[in-house]
């Protein structure tokens, strides 16, 4: 390191077994690797602390993370930093797909909303709902149901309630915000629990406190390979990812961009995903993931015909999708 380059710097790893993964895969090699030191932050992070910590220039957060909706919300409103890209290799650039390179962050994961069954309920060889119109089937497939709260408005079950009512993943955006609503209205007083955060969708199919669900499939995944008696139900998944981010003006910007490069790195992510079951944003990962674990990954090439790539709705459209999730 050059002189008066920092030698510390907070990044928010997120909770659970996440953020362990986070840990083990990208900080602590990091750490090992260029001599920075790196406080992990276990926690998620909001957009408007995000706002608040750059207008009052006081960034206690170098790096985060963030999904498609917030990201880009952030980068509209010119709080996020620039990727400075020349540190990146071509071999880099090349894996990593093309969605995942974007001026205001670079993609750290690729993960999928699925359907996911309790097994106890609905056993091998008896009927099972297999689609999100079969899921909205209260006559055909009674039990206990569980959904994303979407009360923030920029992730949700939206893209679902719309499969659900017959729209083609192909069709579904731009998204109708009155007939996801409709269809959200069928459902209303079947769903024991609108969930919120991964860590409480994970402990929700832990304790077996659901029939039928939509959750991370890295979160159900785990699950299932510890041996829960869970399903995922990959069609009609959809397709999503985080991006790693700095604040805008962050002081440790340098280290900061090292920190993103390091952990977008094609090693690193393969690392990542056999501590985690989430899919690699740079597709090279996958020349060093066993083919086992390979095809529990949102991003393997088996699934991705048969997903909804998630949009992230317009400003707008957030705003009215809270605002109608707050009045129910």
């Amino acid at each position: 390191m050059t002189a008066g380059t920092t030698k510390e710097i907070s990044v928010l790893v997120g909770g659970g077994d996440w953020g362990k993964a986070n840990i083990a895969a990208y900080v602590e090699p990091f750490q090992d690797e260029t001599g920075i030191k790196v406080n992990p932050i276990t926690d998620q992070i909001k957009l408007a602390q995000v706002e608040l910590m750059v207008k009052s220039s006081n960034i206690s957060v170098d790096v985060f993370t963030y999904g498609q909706s917030g990201a880009e919300t952030l980068n509209a409103r010119g709080l996020a930093e620039d990727v400075d890209y020349s540190i990146y290799d071509e071999a880099q650039l090349a894996g990593l797909t093309d969605f995942s390179k974007k001026p205001f962050g670079v993609a750290a994961l690729v993960y999928s909303y699925v359907m996911v069954l309790n097994t106890e309920k609905f056993p091998e060889g008896e009927p099972r709902p297999e689609s999100w119109t079969d899921f909205w089937n209260l006559n055909k497939f009674p039990g206990t149901r569980t959904l994303i709260s979407g009360r923030a408005g920029t992730e949700g079950p939206w893209e679902e309630s719309l499969m659900a009512s017959g729209v083609m993943p192909g069709s579904v955006y731009p998204m109708d915000i009155d007939s996801i609503f409709a269809s959200l209205d069928k459902m209303k007083g079947e769903v024991r629990r609108w969930w919120t955060v991964g860590s409480e969708i994970q402990q929700i199919m832990h304790d077996g406190a659901f029939d039928m669900t939509n959750s991370y499939d890295g979160r159900a995944q785990l699950l299932v390979n510890q041996g829960f008696p869970l399903e995922i139900v990959r069609n009609q998944a959809k397709l999503n990812w985080d991006y790693w981010m700095m604040p805008k003006g962050g002081p440790n910007a340098e280290a900061a961009q090292r920190f993103i490069q390091f952990a977008t790195r094609a090693d690193r992510q393969a690392e990542f995903a056999k501590l985690i079951p989430y899919g690699p944003s740079n597709l090279d990962a996958y020349d060093s993931i066993p083919e086992e674990r390979a095809h529990q990954l949102a991003s393997h090439p088996d699934y991705i015909a048969d997903s909804c790539r998630s949009k992230p709705p317009g400003t707008p459209a957030i705003r009215a999708m809270a605002a109608r999730m707050s009045s129910t």
